[in-house]
């Protein structure tokens, strides 16, 4: 079935984890097997042809470049302007796999139309080119406002404000507060240029804020349910009915904090914790029965996110097994076109609209 996955880090893979994603998942962890440096090394499952094996025929691809004020000891970059050339050149490697053929921008509806008939013309997936919409995660690498039609220019198609912590226009997960006039500006050019809020990552003020004052097109490209698991990370209950409210999509996410309550990094376990893909329609039913129908949830997985197999579902050896969704949602009572919705009408759907 076709599939989309609205949040893939893969510039961040292959620039800060020098990943050639043009190879197999088994042939990256190979060469991986003896570093050390981070946790996830030679555990990951997302590459390229495992995206075709899996007929995901598109994601949504990010920048990310998180900038830090003096004091905030989370990674980033100790000026915008760095951040900024560093999202620059994630940019020139996505630009460099188009030139290579191995994947393709999304921008328009045009562009997003030619690429569907392309991916459901019956013919293998092997020699085609897996599209993108490119998302920047976090602003803080927008210098200026101006900054932003820059990026708009070169297909910049969703922003999310924040990412963790405190940000240069929005606070993110596991800070708190609301935005300043940075960030009611920014919201306000976002709106201006037709780009997709994404309200990931948005602390729970930054998000009632956004939505107040953004009348765009809004998703939320990776993201679980607060009732399941208590974390500001996820979203409550009142926070999806907003978002369904305004037509959002939410994708669900497969890393394994975010699945199951009480994991602890580095030493929970998959397996230890029960976290398998059913755990995962766990959230998707949450904001099915949230929102009274199948309409507002897909996936947004967020594989090799910063993890590997040491912190997602046990029963998933690579990105291709999202085409093990499809029968765990038949099992649990939804029909065949709820699950096409889900694999990626409802994303196509909000692009359609968005792009009209």
């Amino acid at each position: 079935m076709f599939t989309i996955d609205a949040h893939l880090d893969l510039s961040m893979n292959a620039l800060e984890w020098n990943r050639d994603l043009r190879k197999p998942v088994s042939e990256i962890n190979e060469r991986e097997k003896n570093l050390t440096d981070k946790p996830d090394r030679g555990k990951g499952v997302v590459s390229l042809p495992e995206l075709r094996r899996g007929n995901i025929g598109l994601v949504v691809g990010t920048q990310i470049g998180r900038y830090v004020a003096p004091g905030n000891h989370l990674p980033g970059w100790h000026s915008p302007e760095q951040a900024w050339a560093q999202t620059q050149g994630q940019v020139a490697w996505y630009k460099a796999m188009e030139d290579d053929g191995e994947m393709v921008q999304i921008n328009d509806l045009p562009s997003l139309e030619k690429h569907l008939e392309l991916w459901n013309d019956d013919h293998a997936n092997e020699n085609k080119p897996v599209g993108y919409i490119l998302s920047l995660e976090g602003a803080d690498s927008i210098v200026t406002i101006k900054h932003l039609e820059r990026a708009y220019a070169y297909g910049l198609r969703a922003i999310g404000p924040a990412h963790y912590g405190p940000g240069r226009y929005a606070n993110g997960t596991d800070a708190t507060g609301k935005m300043g006039e940075k960030g009611l500006a920014l919201l306000k050019e976002i709106e201006r240029l037709n780009i997709i809020l994404d309200a990931t990552h948005l602390c729970d003020d930054a998000f009632w804020q956004a939505l107040d004052n953004f009348n765009g097109h809004i998703w939320a490209s990776h993201n679980n349910c607060r009732a399941l698991v208590n974390h500001n990370r996820q979203y409550s209950d009142e926070m999806i009915k907003e978002l369904v409210n305004r037509g959002a999509v939410i994708g669900a996410a497969l890393d394994a904090w975010m699945m199951v309550p009480g994991w602890v990094r580095g030493e929970s376990t998959p397996k230890g914790m029960n976290c398998n893909l059913e755990v995962m329609i766990d959230h998707i039913d949450h904001i099915c029965q949230v929102a009274g129908n199948a309409l507002h949830v897909g996936i947004g997985s967020d594989l090799d996110g910063a993890f590997g197999r040491e912190q997602c579902p046990y029963d998933l050896e690579t990105i291709a097994d999202l085409q093990k969704i499809p029968v765990l949602l038949i099992k649990r009572g939804y029909t065949q076109q709820d699950v096409e919705n889900m694999m990626s009408g409802n994303w196509l759907r909000f692009l359609r609209n968005a792009w009209k």
